[in-house]
């Protein structure tokens, strides 16, 4: 009943992706991984009622089929990160095993329905060593891929922090759980049996069906309101990533705005036009606007609005931020607002502040932003270096 269960959510699920308007990439790719997990649960749920046998037609395609869950798991998670290959042929060499095992098949394919029954019955007699060729690739498949998502996750958080001041409203969850989960997957396939990895599958078809519903933007059209997306600079709509965030442009395959590459700091600029004089004098007019007009203070400032204050390329700011701050930009706008902290909270007149207050003042907007920050900038929470100053600020309420 448990699998009966998992394989109408999973039709459900896709068929819900399906109605949604103006899918992206990541929806399609989705969709198509959902009905392949719909079929391959079907598949599984007639081999352990013992339907299958009435339709020996069907034995034996079950068996590449873990093959591709790793690869839909890395395309899904490209395509939200933008950071697929635009080349789709490179598509079809991530579905090469499958393909290739499947061929490996083709004998057993050929035997007659009596035939294949004995081989399913007699658990795969004669075929003992195709049956383990094909477990050490699914092995392999499945710690690959896993691996490799969970770097395209890594890298693009890294491209976010050169864009951002503030990551707290760009969601990550969704994708994190997600490949979280596949890893897990692939563990109970190393460890356990068919049965018990075929309940996890459907555990995390709940899983997926609940927190996918529960993220707006995941199986439906709609965002929040009064917080639409502006259009990207680069030529794709930001919904490509709307899982990710839905009151910021996000940033591109190369983490940025405009189709350039910010993603690595840059401290030679022969390749972007930005020779040593232009970038110190980017750096001295940062410097000199961040102290008077103290732009950090904005809660939401990102690179591009930044760079469009200053009236330079986002690139080249981004490669000054790096290259004379050592710093990526999220780090370099929160320690200017640290750095103001301290400066204020001293002040006899900011005493009637409370200490949250005070840090929303200085362009933070959440408590665990400030906290994280400060203690990343000093070594020690807020309150600690409060006490080591003998600063004493209003109790929150």
């Amino acid at each position: 009943m448990l699998y009966l269960a998992g394989i109408i959510i999973t039709f459900f699920l896709a068929a819900l992706l399906t109605g949604k308007k103006n899918k992206t990439a990541a929806d399609k790719i989705l969709i198509a991984w959902l009905c392949a997990m719909a079929f391959h649960l079907l598949l599984f749920y007639l081999f352990i009622t013992g339907e299958i046998y009435n339709y020996p037609i069907l034995l034996g395609i079950p068996l590449p089929y873990p093959l591709i869950h790793g690869p839909f798991l890395f395309l899904y998670t490209a395509a939200l990160t933008r950071q697929q290959s635009k080349n789709k042929i490179t598509w079809v060499f991530h579905f090469l095993p499958v393909i290739i095992l499947s061929l490996l098949l083709l004998p057993f394919f050929r035997l007659t329905p009596a035939e294949k029954i004995a081989v399913y019955r007699n658990k795969g007699a004669g075929y003992e060593d195709l049956m383990n060729i094909f477990f050490i690739a699914i092995v392999i498949s499945g710690i690959a891929y896993v691996t490799a998502s969970l770097v395209l996750l890594h890298r693009y958080r890294k491209s976010i922090e050169n864009e951002f001041s503030n990551t707290d409203k760009i969601n990550l969850g969704w994708l994190r759980y997600l490949v979280h989960g596949i890893a897990f997957i692939w563990i109970v396939v190393i460890l356990g049996d068919d049965p018990m990895v075929f309940g996890t599958v459907v555990l995390f078809v709940f899983f997926l069906g609940y927190f996918g519903i529960r993220q707006v933007g995941i199986f439906s059209s709609s965002t929040p309101q009064n917080n639409k997306l502006p259009v990207s600079t680069s030529g794709n709509t930001p919904n490509e990533s709307i899982t990710l965030t839905y009151n910021e442009e996000l940033p591109d395959r190369e983490g940025n705005q405009t189709g350039t590459s910010t993603m690595t700091p840059k401290i030679k600029y022969e390749k972007s036009g930005l020779d040593e004089e232009k970038a110190d004098r980017i750096y001295q007019q940062l410097v000199g606007r961040m102290s008077t007009q103290k732009l950090f203070t904005d809660s939401e400032l990102t690179l591009g609005g930044l760079a469009k204050t200053l009236e330079v390329h986002p690139n080249h700011l981004s490669q000054v931020v790096n290259s004379y701050e050592r710093k990526n930009f999220y780090d370099y706008i929160n320690s200017q607002r640290v750095e103001e902290f301290k400066k204020l909270a001293p002040q006899p007149a900011n005493r009637n502040y409370t200490l949250l207050s005070l840090a929303y003042e200085c362009g933070f907007n959440s408590k665990t932003s400030f906290n994280r920050n400060f203690k990343k900038a000093t070594g020690v929470s807020p309150t600690e270096w409060l006490q080591k100053q003998d600063i004493s600020l209003k109790q929150e309420p």
